[in-house]
């Protein structure tokens, strides 16, 4: 973890209206950095990575959080309206250009199918329908040809 990625995450977080909202774009933005992290063929080291997202996290949003709280944050139910607001997906792509928004779905699925393994349990519910209903969406968008993007939530929310 750099200075850049912690930076833009910052960015990210400062864009939240109130402080559970930016808590949660924190917890999001930092997320996805990692899951797209351990996209590599090379080692990783998980006991030093680890470690740098925790301190970073304590130094950020205080203790009480780890880099465990907030990949089960983004396996449960209460990702979704971070995912599904227009203003975090207009923030989070552009601070964050280097991971793609339609990476989005296919890392939450990464990330829901580790808790499933871990919990043996079902990880079906919105959480598993959304992520498939964007990956229909992002599929079909690239069918045509056309750009893909998560779809925007109902509602029309503005920066």
């Amino acid at each position: 973890m750099d200075t850049a990625i912690k930076d833009k995450v910052l960015a990210v977080t400062r864009l939240g209206r109130t402080r559970a909202e930016a808590t949660d774009w924190f917890r999001v933005s930092l997320g996805l950095y990692y899951l797209a992290g351990l996209m590599t063929n090379g080692a990783i080291d998980f006991k030093l990575l680890d470690r740098a997202y925790n301190r970073f996290i304590y130094h950020a949003i205080g203790g009480g959080h780890s880099i465990t709280s907030v990949l089960q944050f983004m396996s449960g139910v209460n990702v979704l309206p971070v995912v599904q607001s227009e203003r975090f997906v207009r923030a989070f792509g552009e601070c964050c250009p280097e991971i793609p928004l339609d990476t989005i779905p296919f890392l939450l699925s990464l990330n829901l199918g580790v808790a499933k393994n871990i919990s043996k349990l079902d990880v079906g519910g919105p959480l598993h329908d959304w992520i498939e209903g964007q990956q229909a969406a992002i599929q079909r968008s690239q069918a045509d040809g056309g750009a893909a993007e998560p779809d925007s939530p109902a509602g029309g929310e503005r920066l």
